[in-house]
């Protein structure tokens, strides 16, 4: 069976332009992983492939949501599974890619159900936010489940309260209710990027400085004329929810750009920290000299010998 390939790393780690090398050499379907890239009109923030070079090299998971139609990992996995399954079909590999490490758990061991939410549970945790502050209650969390606590922002409001919820709920911790199951369908195959935290901090702020130039406070603003619901996940993604404070005042433009390049950067360390928890097949430093051609020459060794048509 073909195996299918997570390409999996942090923000600006160069992901992207390795899966489209992947797909000049081999049959391949591009398969996003990442929790921002599904939902529409978040473009240019998130770094989203734009529709040229989507047109190029489709990639599939991408714009299929509204940002006030919530998505979850338990339906990525459903909808991964399914473009798995066709690309195999096919006789195409499935590549994933994306830095959101939950989707790829998920997707390789499955996922309990949790308890549903709790109307009057939600609202107690945030009448104490508006009362404490939210760091407050991550101080909780983290007495509570560290583990769990460990990969959330303090200001996170949507993750510490549904953590909180869960808790209260089962008297268990997020990450004791957790149980990981089902196997992965077929073969697969984990290549994680590592690369010099300086190389990845440097790429960046290049990749912010691109954005402010090709228009992401004109889509900042558009965006807020939309009226979303300003606690939908995607309004709070980095980069994003500075510039949004700005819009309202809050910082100016010079503290906004320092506090989206500050949270940015944060969030390739949580990323990173997490992709470290994984048993890598190959583990890639981007930043080396002649590290597509490796890659490539190792998917060669990886694939049925019937696609290896394009391998030297």
């Amino acid at each position: 069976m073909i195996p299918a390939l997570f390409l999996m790393g942090p923000t600006a780690s160069g992901k992207t332009d390795l899966a489209m090398r992947i797909a000049d050499r081999f049959p391949v379907d591009i398969i996003s992983v990442d929790s921002l890239l599904v939902y529409r009109h978040f473009d240019i923030g998130s770094a989203k492939p734009d529709a040229a070079l989507r047109q190029q090299y489709p990639h599939a998971l991408v714009d299929i949501r509204e940002p006030d139609d919530p998505y979850s990992a338990g339906l990525f996995r459903e909808d991964a599974l399914n473009c798995i399954s066709e690309a195999r079909r096919r006789g195409r590999i499935p590549v994933l890619v994306g830095g959101t490490g939950l989707y790829f758990r998920a997707l390789e061991r499955g996922i309990d159900a949790l308890p549903p939410a709790d109307p009057e549970m939600r609202q107690q945790l945030l009448a104490e936010a508006a009362l404490r502050g939210w760091p407050a209650l991550h101080r909780r969390l983290a007495d509570l489940d560290p583990q769990t606590a460990d990969g959330i922002q303090s200001n996170d409001q949507q993750r510490i309260q549904r953590a909180l919820e869960i808790i209260q709920h089962t008297g268990a911790p997020l990450s004791a209710s957790r149980h990981w199951q089902d196997a992965f369908p077929g073969p697969l195959r984990k290549i994680v990027l590592r690369s010099p935290r300086s190389w990845l901090h440097g790429r960046i702020q290049q990749r912010l400085d691109a954005m402010l130039a090709t228009g992401f406070v004109d889509e900042v603003i558009a965006l807020q004329q939309r009226h979303y619901a300003p606690d939908l996940p995607a309004l709070r993604a980095v980069g994003y929810r500075q510039y949004f404070a700005w819009l309202e005042g809050q910082y100016s433009a010079e503290d906004a750009y320092a506090a989206a390049l500050a949270a940015t950067r944060q969030l390739a360390k949580r990323q990173d920290t997490w992709f470290k928890r994984e048993t890598a097949d190959i583990l890639l430093d981007p930043s080396a000299a002649g590290v597509t051609a490796y890659l490539l020459d190792w998917i060669c060794q990886q694939i049925p010998h019937e696609l290896r048509t394009s391998c030297r």
